[in-house]
């Protein structure tokens, strides 16, 4: 075979109408290719007559799908008279048309007792049903209806009156499309009400002369009350989900606040440990200087022990840098620490509210990160109090007894109601006071004050142990048990306006009120009170 042969064997070949095959010298039967069938398209009534009956199929797949849920209507509701209601209004309007219906079909249209109690009773018990299962209570009063309308018609006394459906149908109808709308989806609905107008184009083409219109009557009202009872269907949904979606934003919204808190806790607290590091890096360097006759064994280690320090203060930079934030280059200022608070107190008292500080002239050795966690407490307390209270008396006592560094921030009811100075916060004040004193060991307590006031208390443990030490023994004339005590809080740092006390004592720094414009200094508000 010559390899043109071989490569028009390889090419698909169609055929098509008027098309002739021409043989190829050295190609034979077996070598020929066989020509592909090519599918018609099909033609546009074709399509429109298939897309009908995948339609029709798929409104009476729904209308046999009732929804998965069996709950009452109303089920989720958050009053007890609004869950029994469907139950309450389905039995009134059971027990009013069951003999109204009876008694119209006997006495009105003449049809026999037994065929007219069968009828309202199927067409008026079912509504109890059509609280928790609608679809299958209307099953069984649209074919009662039918069935109805189809007796009615050879009826004696239907001169003159309603056909098809009678005025008791039409009421119980609609209630049921409430029912109905409440519950199923949108292609059940739709389904219904095209079996609605069905059945009213059914009567009507059995018997213009008898028919009143009531069919198209009931087909508009189905369609009305379908379409604002799924309206409201689905607007109780959105808002479930929308109360759902602000759940989880505020959960994820307050976890998000948690590991915010701790990166900014944990960056602050690289100055305190870099320190540490660095001084063990200077000491282990002139350590050979210093001392005089070191061997050489114990030259080495100390330029070991140098050298890992200088690593992990290496790391530490590099663990500073993932967990600081775009917004977070600015912090190269010294921490804070209690020696600070007068400044503190001062610029809180220039933005309007009158505070005071107690603080001993020596609280003796206080670690780096207690240090800087007690000014960070007082300086969120004294945020809140700027914001929520502005004009109230603040107090701020710190106190120390060896063992425990007692912090307490007392503000009273604000001077006057007055709007919140700023209408939004970053709600981190009392998640990041609990988180530094999760990082210390020691305990807060916040809360407000029987008067209208609120406090914070902090014990921080100044032992630089892994535990905790034991309660501390009063001293500084602050006792520790106070902090939790709110009556205690109120009678410290609240003194009366008619007796003042004495003034600081040596070594305490107090300020009173300033009448300087309202300008808060504090960096960090926070939402709650």
């Amino acid at each position: 075979m010559t390899p043109v042969c071989s490569y028009l064997k390889m090419l698909p070949v169609r055929s098509y109408p008027g098309m002739t095959t021409v043989p190829v010298p050295g190609m034979t039967s077996a070598h020929r290719p066989r020509p592909t069938l090519v599918r018609a398209m099909p033609s546009p009534p074709t399509r429109l007559r298939t897309a009908a009956l995948r339609t029709i199929r798929a409104l009476v797949t729904a209308l046999r799908t009732p929804a998965e849920s069996t709950e009452p209507l109303f089920a989720h509701a958050p009053r007890r008279w609004q869950r029994v209601a469907p139950y309450v209004v389905a039995f009134g309007f059971a027990v009013t048309l069951l003999p109204v219906t009876t008694t119209v079909l006997t006495q009105d249209y003449r049809l026999g007792g037994g065929w007219s109690g069968a009828l309202a009773t199927a067409q008026a018990a079912p509504l109890l049903l059509a609280v928790t299962r609608p679809l299958s209570a209307w099953w069984i009063v649209f074919g009662a209806d039918v069935i109805g309308g189809i007796l009615l018609w050879g009826a004696d006394g239907l001169a003159g009156r309603p056909w098809p459906w009678t005025p008791m149908v039409i009421v119980g109808y609609l209630l049921l499309m409430l029912c109905l709308g409440l519950r199923e989806s949108r292609r059940t609905l739709l389904a219904v009400w095209l079996a609605t107008g069905l059945a009213g184009l059914f009567f009507e083409l059995l018997s213009q002369d008898r028919s009143d219109g009531s069919h198209l009557l009931l087909f508009v009202l189905s369609g009305v009350f379908l379409v604002v009872a799924a309206a409201l269907r689905e607007r109780g949904h959105a808002q479930r989900k929308l109360a759902e979606q602000e759940t989880i934003s505020e959960a994820e919204r307050s976890r998000r606040t948690l590991l915010e808190e701790r990166a900014r806790i944990a960056r602050e607290l690289h100055d305190v440990v870099a320190h540490h590091m660095s001084v063990i890096t200077v000491q282990a360097d002139s350590a050979p200087y210093r001392i005089d006759g070191l061997p050489g064994p114990a030259r080495e280690e100390f330029a070991t022990i140098a050298a890992s320090a200088r690593e992990s203060l290496a790391e530490m930079r590099r663990l500073l840098a993932v967990l600081r934030s775009d917004g977070s280059e600015g912090e190269r200022t010294p921490q804070p620490g209690l020696d600070r608070l007068q400044h503190l107190v001062e610029a809180t008292v220039r933005a309007g509210v009158p505070a005071e500080l107690s603080l001993p002239a020596e609280l003796g050795a206080v670690p780096p990160a207690v240090d800087l966690s007690a000014y960070r407490i007082v300086q969120e307390a004294l945020a809140n109090v700027v914001r929520h209270a502005s004009g109230a008396r603040t107090r701020v006592s710190v106190a120390a007894d060896g063992s425990w560094l007692t912090v307490l921030v007392v503000n009273g009811p604000a001077a006057e109601r007055t709007s919140p100075l700023e209408t939004t916060g970053t709600g981190h004040g009392l998640v990041g006071m609990r988180e530094r004193v999760r990082l210390t060991g020691g305990t807060l307590d916040t809360g407000p004050l029987p008067d209208g006031g609120f406090r914070v208390a902090a014990r921080l443990p100044l032992a630089t142990g892994g535990s905790a030490p034991a309660d501390p023994a009063p001293e500084a004339g602050l006792r520790p048990e106070a902090a939790l005590r709110p009556e205690a809080d109120r009678d410290l740092a609240l003194d009366s306006e008619t007796e003042p006390g004495p003034g600081p004592g040596p070594g305490v720094k107090a300020t009173g009120a300033g009448s300087v414009p309202v300008r808060s200094a504090t960096p960090e508000p926070e939402d709650t009170p």
